[in-house]
């Protein structure tokens, strides 16, 4: 069955790990037919769970794609993991959907990446609804959990329905104002719902205020609206388990949740740099094609699969694609709908719909597909992912892998928007950079088990930077006589500091033609050669400044080997009076620890030179703690925090900063440099 925009929906379901998401994908896939009945994880029959590392972890480790139908409407739902270790796989799911459906597990309430989604969402601009799971479960404390929702998000968290016979239904407060449910009285409810959408709509505000009630079939716009600007978080109730609340869930998606040409409207940009201005695309399928690739996956059998939204225009079979900036477009051979692993070839894709071609190699995360030279330079707005900071140096344990290693990783980060690879040419290493220990074991594990490819690993080098601390002027004259032409180069420079994150700036400020304008790059050259590998222990120098001011040529002899030359001593003797410095990576550390455990995790980050930034409390007698720590103190400290813990303590990091190292790190650093480059010269 084909379906207009009007008649589509994007879900996003999110929320913390163990919130029960897949599980309620299933029971959505069955109440609509789409299975004949939800599959389990233990199991491993779960559609949305379909990966072999998915079934014998017992969790999500990838988001996944699914659609359904319900009374004339197709649902596109995104089902994605909840652990801090996977979750960039749940923000590339953000710009693909009208809302977000934040997951809640009804036994451990608000949890850290709950907290972390509604606030990603809210950033994104995007429509939230809060789904309480789990009511089935013993010792519930229902109007505990939603006070704690509405203390942390907001008093327009209000439920769209409530939990009636102790979770085995639910009774809807939108539609209706009478019933009996577990908690609360549904007239009240019913009633505080109606005023807070009526808040963003005066006509309908009018019209409430003079009758004292309103026919809610009448206020889809106003709702609409209240869901777009944030004015309302609805909340619903469901138990994955037993299927309640599951129905009533799927007729809040159908009518409730704004469709494509309603939400509000994506983040893109036209134009690069400055000049780059916002785009609003528009959800007409007549208009050019406009749609953006939310996720990529290198499947061994089929190939490359770029998953994308559909913003603007119809994507049918042969409508030629152009990907970014690309001159040559590709045929769409077979436009598909994906159902998990599965995929559904279809007549064609409006807007609203998400939608896979295959076998395209150019496609890349966060590309933008288009049928127009004109939209050549159209860009979504980047999303923020945490900064892979856990680090793994790999190498091949099979002699004449090490090609295969750089391909198999290239497809990995091709999926992962938080797995970085890093090569340091100088020490001749490859690192492997995640979110987590967890996270990186995953990725070798599917290297090895899809990939038929071991690799060994070792902690990776810290990666520290240089600077400098002080204004100071360096100057070289390069001179070679060899019995034939000669070299000469002459170079007057100046050095300054710049703030932390400024990175490197070369000016030219030569009068006069005494270093020709053509020997300039050289100069820069020279001293970025320098730049590369630092002047106190061998890391890059960030965060400063070089003036190039004077100097002299010859006729002659000057070359640009010669000024290359000449600007790399120039730098090295203004780095000797320029006070220069090692740098190390602060990092921002969340740790959630039983509360018996806070004093144990704070005394252990003041141990690692760490500061505590802040504390708060969770449910379940769980406690989050902040700060900030040294990369360089958190080695081994996994295990440790599980020690500490007895296994319940879970973290996650990301940069913050760089700071300088203490003295005697600096010595210590600066002394290992100087045994390695000697070991080198003999």
């Amino acid at each position: 069955m084909e379906y207009t925009t009007d008649r589509l929906r994007t879900v996003a379901l999110v929320g913390h790990g163990a919130a029960g998401k897949t599980m309620l994908a299933e029971q959505l896939l069955a109440k609509t037919k789409m299975i004949g009945a939800p599959g389990a994880i233990e199991r491993g029959t779960t559609v949305c769970d379909f990966d072999p590392q998915e079934k014998t972890a017992l969790h999500s480790l990838r988001s996944a794609v699914v659609h359904l139908d319900w009374r004339d409407t197709r649902i596109h739902l995104i089902d994605t993991p909840g652990y801090p270790d996977f979750v960039g796989q749940s923000i590339g799911a953000l710009d693909a959907v009208e809302t977000v459906g934040v997951v809640v597990n009804a036994s451990a309430g608000i949890e850290l990446t709950t907290r972390r989604m509604m606030d990603w969402a809210r950033q994104r601009n995007l429509c939230r609804i809060i789904i309480i799971n789990r009511i089935d479960a013993e010792h519930l404390n229902l109007p505990a959990l939603l006070a704690q929702l509405q203390e942390s998000f907001g008093p327009e968290c209000l439920p769209l329905n409530l939990p009636a016979e102790r979770g085995a239904r639910v009774i809807d407060c939108f539609g209706e104002d009478h019933g009996q449910a577990d908690f609360m009285s549904v007239a009240d409810v019913h009633r505080r719902v109606m005023e807070q959408v009526v808040e963003v709509d005066e006509e309908a505000m009018t019209r409430y205020l003079e009758q004292g009630s309103i026919d809610p079939s009448t206020l889809h716009a106003p709702l609409e609206k209240a869901l777009r600007e944030g004015h309302l978080v609805p909340v619903c109730f469901t138990s994955a388990r037993t299927g309640a609340g599951v129905q009533d869930l799927l007729e809040v998606f159908v009518r409730h949740l704004p469709h494509p040409g309603e939400g509000n409207p994506p983040l893109f940009f036209a134009g690069l740099g400055p000049n780059a201005r916002t785009f609003r695309s528009e959800p007409d399928p007549s208009r050019h094609v406009l749609a953006h690739v939310f996720k990529v996956v290198n499947d061994p059998y089929v190939g490359r699969i770029g998953i994308f939204r559909v913003y603007q225009g119809t994507i049918t079979r042969d409508t030629p694609l152009y990907v970014g900036e690309g001159k040559k477009p590709f045929k769409v051979a077979h436009p598909l709908l994906l159902m998990g692993k599965d995929t559904l070839e279809v007549a064609r894709l409006v807007p609203g719909d998400i939608g896979a071609v295959a076998k395209i190699e150019e496609i890349v995360f966060d590309c933008v597909l288009h049928d127009s030279h004109d939209e050549d330079l159209i860009r979504m707005k980047p999303l923020e992912f945490p900064r892979p900071m856990f680090g793994l140096a790999i190498e091949p344990i099979r002699r004449g892998d090490e090609g295969r290693i750089s391909e198999v990783l290239n497809k990995l980060a091709a999926e992962d928007p938080t797995l970085l690879i890093e090569h340091d040419v100088g020490q001749n290493e490859t690192v492997l950079r995640g979110l987590s220990d967890l996270h990186l074991r995953s990725v070798l594990e599917r290297m090895s088990v899809q990939y038929k490819l071991d690799v060994s690993t070792r902690p990776p080098r810290i990666p520290y930077r240089e600077t400098v601390t002080a204004n100071a002027e360096g100057h070289a004259r390069h001179k070679k006589q060899t019995g034939g032409a000669g070299q000469f180069g002459e170079v007057f420079l100046k050095v300054e500091p710049l703030a932390r994150g400024s990175g490197f700036e070369f000016l030219d400020q030569v009068k006069g033609g005494v270093i020709p304008y053509q020997f300039i790059p050289a100069v820069e050259k020279g001293v970025r050669e320098v730049l590369a590998h630092g002047y106190v222990a061998g890391y890059p120098m960030h965060d400063l400044r070089v003036i190039v001011y004077d100097g002299k040529h010859h006729a002659v002899d000057s070359k640009e080997i010669a000024f290359v030359a000449a600007g790399r001593k120039a730098f090295m003797d203004a780095l000797t009076k320029a006070r220069p410095i090692v740098l190390e990576p602060i990092v921002n550390v969340q740790i959630v620890c039983p509360d018996s455990n806070m004093g144990d995790i704070t005394g252990d980050l003041s141990s690692r030179r760490g500061q505590v930034t802040g504390t708060g409390n969770l449910a379940g007698g769980q406690m989050v703690v902040s700060g900030t720590v040294p990369l360089s103190e958190l080695d081994g400290y996994a295990g440790r925090l599980k020690a500490i813990t007895q296994g319940n303590g879970t973290y996650s990091m990301e940069l913050s900063h760089f700071e300088p190292v203490p003295p005697s790190v600096q010595q210590q650093l600066a002394a290992e440099h100087k045994a390695h480059r000697k070991e080198e010269e003999d």
